[in-house]
């Protein structure tokens, strides 16, 4: 009989007394998952019987194991995704460089319109090759509406097309066009502008 006990004792370390809950009741009071109502008639015997409050309390670390785990996890993925953003924000944008903007004042130039390639004897405007954006202050009296903006060379070649709307801001027309100047030599070129008519209006420009 004791060789038995002592058999039973060793497969069944914390065996359980008449009248102790069962596991699913020990789980649901370690996880808060059963109402303070049913809850309350069992403390009082987990506080008195040995096996049920070894259970409980093995339960309680294992879930305390579980969320620290989780908790780790959690944070890891965040460092991952904070880093995976930072890089895509790093590759969408070219390294060291930033978008340029340059403003030109065209209201109180000369122009020369149609397919004359005349410098018409003043200062031609800078404007840097690293420049992504025109914004475009278009000559007074211009109407709001679709213009497009060329770029030529000095022997009169078109190098460089595109539109956009000019809208009014502040009393002043103004054209924002999207360019890309990188690969042309530093020179002399004409910015030309053309709306709803077939003859271009020209400023003479120097790229640098």
């Amino acid at each position: 009989m004791d060789l038995l006990a002592r058999g039973l004792s060793r497969e069944f370390p914390n065996p359980r007394r008449v009248g102790c809950p069962g596991p699913a009741v020990i789980r649901s009071i370690a996880l808060h998952r059963l109402p303070l109502s049913g809850a309350d008639h069992w403390l009082d015997h987990l506080g008195s019987c040995s096996p049920c409050f070894q259970e409980f309390a093995e339960i309680r670390k294992q879930t305390a194991r579980l969320r620290k785990r989780t908790q780790i996890w959690l944070a890891a993925a965040a460092v991952v995704l904070l880093a995976v953003g930072g890089w895509l924000g790093v590759r969408s944008r070219p390294s060291g460089q930033t978008v340029a903007v340059a403003v030109l004042d065209l209201r109180g130039r000369t122009a020369v319109r149609g397919e004359s390639r005349s410098d018409p004897g003043q200062p031609a405007l800078q404007i840097l090759r690293s420049v992504r954006i025109l914004n475009l202050q278009l000559p007074i009296g211009s109407n709001e509406g679709v213009y497009e903006v060329g770029l030529f060379s000095s022997t009169g070649a078109e190098l460089l097309r595109t539109s956009a709307t000019a809208k009014l801001e502040e009393r002043v027309v103004v054209l924002r066009v999207g360019v890309d100047l990188v690969g042309l030599p530093q020179g002399k070129y004409s910015l030309g502008l053309r709306g709803s008519g077939p003859a271009w209006t020209r400023f003479p420009i120097w790229l640098l």
